[in-house]
């Protein structure tokens, strides 16, 4: 016989697996004839875009390319500076087991690392690391009892949980153009690189709606036709709806931005401009906040029952932390003495990020690659990487040693003053936003039904001596004697039902045992 209860639905959006994998990309890049041979490779660049991603079974397979810049000493009375423009193509199968397709597949990329060789005159061997970090996500639909209808002398240890419940999910192509304004006298003879980077993001809910806000900083460093070395900086605004039935302002958006495709090129002279086209896409899940009790075990003094229970990982609770510390440094760069910094790249690289102790230790460097020029009218254009270490101790209370942790690594601001010595002073800001997963097992008890008869094991009299064991509850020691917390808690005089402590000596009542079948008939006269 079956026990009647009420039920309430909720999907459970479970973070599946979080992997980060490391590849490289090799591609030899020829030289057009319409460029001088290339003597030595000054710097190397590029931006990622992952246009095509693929669920297979325990794979996610990812296409995309690296748009690529190569600044180059040229064998050439008449420049002193080129560029190589590519785009290098990847294309990876990464091995993630329990994939499966109709998951939900959130990626991001980093370059870590780029190195270019010149292999001749007209050939260069371009090598890349990207790092891509995979998340993937299932939903499950799940059945919770909230009730038990009608049966009062059921035990229930309950138990309170504050979930994420899926909304829903889903994602929108966002397509931003501008047009970036040069300097009056400058005509463009190329590009030499490129920085894109976005910031500042941001969501409203509102129509069943979210509306998704970013902006995409854009720093173009180019060639006039005059070999002079020149920038262009500009922000451009990157906005999506996304449609989202039964969103509220209540809800939680948890939204990620995914570069697909680049396109930037200098408008006609006469226009004195770049033209920047880029694709994102915009993808979103969107969460209920639910406070649930949930039954974690049950028995009965009166009757026996059985059960089915399953274990549900999920997330919780998801924390955002956003933290941001100073590195300063003197650096020396010899040939610096009598030239200028035309440019400085700062890369954060995070190797390491653990929990300790209620504190997160990140652990890494930052490669801070400087380009410069020297010579007679700076005529000489080179370029040098140093590598800052740092180590960084954050202290907050909202994370434990269980909490998956995931961290992206910003530079916020940078500032460098050259002396005339050689020696440039860094004061360079690094941010960290850490995402914090409060992950919990959740034990789902379903089909509920009164079992066979039992034989009877409480022989004692109408009460027994028993020593508490290491590990005992009050709860464990009222199921083995077929009794309640409430009865062993009057007869001892227990005030706080969570305090025993091991060898406490503690007098358990006899429960009034009856048959199933009376019991049964009880329940039935009860429900009648």
């Amino acid at each position: 016989m079956e026990v009647q209860v009420s039920k309430d639905n909720i999907c459970i959006n479970k973070l599946l697996c979080e992997k980060k994998e490391l590849i490289f990309v090799e591609e030899d890049i020829i030289v057009p004839d319409t460029k001088p041979d290339i003597l030595n490779a000054i710097n190397i660049n590029g931006n990622v875009c992952t246009y095509k991603k693929e669920l297979q079974e325990d794979k996610v397979r990812l296409e995309g390319s690296v748009d690529t810049y190569i600044m180059y000493l040229p064998d050439s009375k008449e420049d002193n500076l080129r560029a190589l423009k590519a785009n290098v193509d990847f294309s990876k199968s990464i091995n993630v087991k329990g994939c499966k397709e109709g998951m939900i597949l959130i990626c991001d990329s980093l370059i870590k690392d780029m190195e270019c060789k010149v292999l001749n005159g007209r050939k260069v061997k371009v090598k890349i690391g990207i790092e891509f970090t995979i998340k993937l996500y299932s939903n499950e639909e799940v059945e919770i009892i909230n009730r038990i209808n009608n049966v009062e002398d059921i035990q229930t240890l309950d138990e309170n949980f504050n979930i994420n419940s899926l909304i829903g999910n889903g994602s929108t192509r966002v397509y931003v153009k501008d047009t970036l304004n040069i300097e009056q006298n400058d005509e463009i003879a190329e590009v030499l690189k490129t920085d894109i980077n976005l910031v500042d993001s941001d969501i409203k809910t509102s129509y069943n709606k979210v509306l998704a806000k970013s902006e995409v900083s854009i720093k173009i460093m180019y060639l006039t036709e005059d070999n002079r070395i020149n920038f262009v900086e500009g922000k451009i605004p990157v906005v999506g709806f996304i449609d989202m039935p039964n969103i509220n302002e209540e809800n939680i958006c948890d939204t990620n931005y995914e570069l697909k495709n680049i396109m930037i090129r200098p408008n006609p002279s006469e226009e004195h401009s770049i033209y920047v086209e880029l694709e994102y896409e915009v993808m979103c899940m969107t969460y209920e906040r639910k406070s649930l009790n949930l039954i974690q075990d049950l028995y009965s003094p009166t009757m026996s029952l059985k059960f089915n229970q399953k274990n549900i990982a999920t997330t919780t609770q998801k924390i955002i932390l956003e933290k941001s510390f100073n590195i300063t440094s003197k650096i020396n760069i010899e040939e610096l003495k009598d030239g200028d910094v035309l440019d400085v790249e700062v890369c954060p690289n995070l190797h390491k990020e653990k929990i300790e102790n209620n504190k997160i230790i990140y652990e890494g460097e930052l490669s801070v690659n400087f380009i410069f020029s020297t010579g007679e009218n700076n005529s000489n254009i080179n370029s040098k990487v140093s590598k800052l270490p740092f180590e960084f101790e954050s202290s907050t209370d909202d994370v434990c040693d269980l909490d998956n942790i995931n961290t992206r690594t910003v530079v916020l601001s940078k500032k460098f003053d050259k002396k005339s010595d050689g020696d440039i002073e860094c004061n360079i800001e690094v941010g960290f936003r850490t995402e914090i997963n409060k992950n919990a097992n959740i034990n789902i008890i379903d089909n509920i039904e009164f079992s066979d008869d039992r034989e009877s094991t409480d022989e004692y009299d109408s009460l027994v001596l028993y020593i508490v064991m290491p590990g005992d509850t009050l709860w464990k020691i009222a199921k083995r004697f077929n009794t309640t917390i409430d009865e062993i808690a009057i007869t001892n005089g227990i005030e706080d039902r969570n305090k025993i402590y091991a060898e406490q000596k503690l007098y358990i009542p006899k429960f009034k045992y009856m048959t199933r079948k009376d019991s049964i008939n009880e329940v039935s006269e009860h429900i009648m």
